[in-house]
């Protein structure tokens, strides 16, 4: 697997974020994440985004991260909130997942930020165990989705 730094607006990451919003309405019975996001937020020092291709050049795994800091909708100064984690089924159990959180929290490490943030639902029981086995623990809820009850918010140390 090759993962590489991507802009949020290359062709190749808006396929695998429709292909992550279609599974999002699968899952909640809506429209998707409407979490609002553009490519600025993800370009380095400021946060990055990240593609994994399989051997045939495919798209096949994405995530990022972005700066936030005190604010109205629950943030901490310092963190690095995580989006749009997502593996293509036909990819899901090969540890990119794994790979692609890993990568995103040493570089958000690497750019000052000293708490990565990261909301998902209760209908998301994989990412949820993706992210419990990696370190991160319930915290107070932030962001868009704060109020909504099926919201689950975590967040882990960088330092």
């Amino acid at each position: 697997m090759n993962i590489q730094p991507t802009p949020f607006d290359h062709p190749d990451a808006v396929k695998l974020n429709d292909a992550v919003q279609l599974e999002y309405a699968a899952r909640y019975g809506d429209e998707g994440d409407v979490t609002p996001l553009d490519a600025t937020m993800f370009v380095p020092p400021h946060g990055l985004y990240l593609l994994a291709y399989d051997a045939e050049g495919r798209p096949v795994a994405t995530g990022g991260w972005r700066t936030q800091n005190r604010n109205d909708e629950g943030y901490a100064d310092g963190d690095a909130e995580l989006k749009r984690m997502y593996v293509v089924p036909e990819a899901r159990g090969l540890g990119l997942a794994r790979r692609v959180l890993a990568t995103l929290e040493s570089d958000a490490r690497t750019a000052g930020r000293i708490r990565m943030v990261l909301e998902t639902g209760d209908a998301q029981p994989e990412a949820i165990a993706l992210y419990t086995s990696s370190g991160y623990e319930p915290c107070t809820k932030f962001g868009h989705y704060r109020d909504y009850p099926n919201s689950r918010c975590f967040a882990k140390s960088l330092v």
